[in-house]
């Protein structure tokens, strides 16, 4: 069939304009996948403005909000129409994304206790409620039980941890009292299967799953949900950093590029991919879910 008789530039257009008649010369099979067309394209738009309707009126804090999947998670919830207080300790970035999305910016330390109370007061403060909590911050030291120090361990366990339980602590007792809210953490695959060289992000991630469960049990019935996302290898500075130390620039390219041969989806996932879980998990369309794990990985740990 001819693009003149099937008209697929016009069917693949990504406005996707319900109002916009079949073109008469189209014949009564393209009509009837036009219909089909028109049907998918009212379906993702219904659960588009479901969306935006839901996240309009949420006040959201990000944390990691400067890059990466925290960055890409703050456009998306700007463009849902959410009030989103984005916090990272990197104040330059923060200010840029924040400057680009009309997030409000929070330089902040998650791994002191007195900053995650004080980024929860003030959200409260200032727009009467908190909704959700999605802590993305998170460091990795490539260092094995054997070489890890002191220093390394408590400074992963700081942020991991200690910066994941302090926020998820001071956002359950605000949320417990209005009755409701939802909190997403960001874990890991290797909170589960584990990796060889980077203990302490192993341990710090598998201590995370750990919140999300208990904290979860602890809150079920309050209107809280605590639930998590467990991302694959995905395409951020963290996957490459670090790595600088017993590579060179273009070792590390190459060592990125074998990761993602070995997923079986033969690719890196996208900040954004990670990002569509998380929305999800705040989002009342997860109401049924708590102390739940999504794993994003390419069906990496399936094999």
């Amino acid at each position: 069939m001819s693009n003149e008789v099937f008209p697929w530039r016009w069917l693949l257009q990504p406005s996707c304009n319900m109002a916009m008649p079949p073109p008469k010369t189209v014949n009564q099979t393209a009509r009837k996948h036009i219909g089909l067309r028109y049907g998918r394209c009212w379906i993702l738009r219904r659960r588009a403005l479901e969306l935006n309707a839901f996240f309009d009126s949420k006040v959201i804090i990000v944390t990691g909000a400067a890059s990466g999947m925290g960055s890409a998670a703050t456009r998306e919830l700007r463009q849902l129409g959410a009030t989103v207080y984005a916090a990272d300790r990197n104040e330059r970035d923060l200010l840029g994304i924040c400057g680009e999305t009309g997030a409000q910016p929070h330089v902040i330390d998650v791994s002191r206790v007195e900053h995650c109370d004080g980024i929860v007061s003030k959200a409260v403060s200032e727009q009467g409620k908190l909704d959700g909590v999605v802590n993305f911050a998170g460091v990795i030291k490539r260092t094995g039980l054997l070489e890890c120090t002191d220093e390394e361990f408590d400074f992963v366990m700081d942020v991991n941890v200690k910066g994941c339980f302090y926020l998820c602590r001071a956002a359950a007792r605000v949320m417990k009292e209005q009755g409701s809210g939802s909190i997403v953490n960001i874990s890991s695959i290797w909170s589960d299967i584990a990796a060889a060289g980077v203990f302490g992000y192993c341990v710090s991630k598998g201590a995370v799953s750990q919140i999300t469960r208990s904290a979860a049990l602890d809150l079920a019935g309050s209107g809280v949900r605590v639930n998590e996302v467990r991302p694959g290898e995905t395409n951020t500075a963290m996957l490459a950093s670090e790595r600088g130390r017993t590579l060179s620039k273009r070792e590390i390219d190459e060592k990125l590029r074998e990761i993602a041969v070995s997923i079986p989806e033969k690719r890196l996932a996208a900040p954004s991919e990670i990002v569509n879980a998380a929305i999800f998990l705040l989002s009342d369309k997860s109401s049924y879910m708590q102390g739940a794990s999504i794993t994003v990985d390419g069906a990496y740990t399936t094999c």
